[in-house]
């Protein structure tokens, strides 16, 4: 079996893209880089799914050789659908952390600054 190398990469652009806006601090860049990824994955699913062929459901006259897959699409579908609503609700958070702090920015919060300024082997009652 061979794959289609344009997919290929266009499934590498896809990740390495989501990953990138996915680390960046802002909630709609986050929001954009998940979109992005999950673009990426359906896409690979699509690719492993196999070359397209005839539609699965059929009479029973009809070869089983050149049928399609229909497993790749319904998982796909189900991506689909599973990332429109995590996509709602992470807006969701996005609009009402933007009504509290004017800004689109995660911020540090302090215990974990604390944390990452805490040496090896403090104590940290010190």
């Amino acid at each position: 079996m061979s794959a289609n190398l344009i997919l290929l990469i266009l499934i590498g652009v896809l990740t390495a893209c989501g990953v990138y806006l996915i680390l960046e601090r802002a909630v709609s860049k986050m929001l954009l880089g998940m979109i992005l990824f999950s673009n990426a994955v359906n896409v690979l699913i699509l690719t492993v799914g196999g070359p397209s062929g005839h539609s699965p459901i059929g009479g029973p006259d009809q070869p089983v050789d050149g049928m399609s897959d229909p497993l790749a699409q319904a998982m796909i579908l189900t991506a689909i659908v599973i990332t429109m609503g995590l996509s709602a609700f992470v807006l969701a958070l996005a609009y009402r952390s933007y009504t509290l702090t004017t800004t689109d920015d995660v911020q540090n919060d302090p215990g974990d600054e604390e944390v990452a300024a805490r040496r090896d082997g403090e104590d940290p009652e010190d």
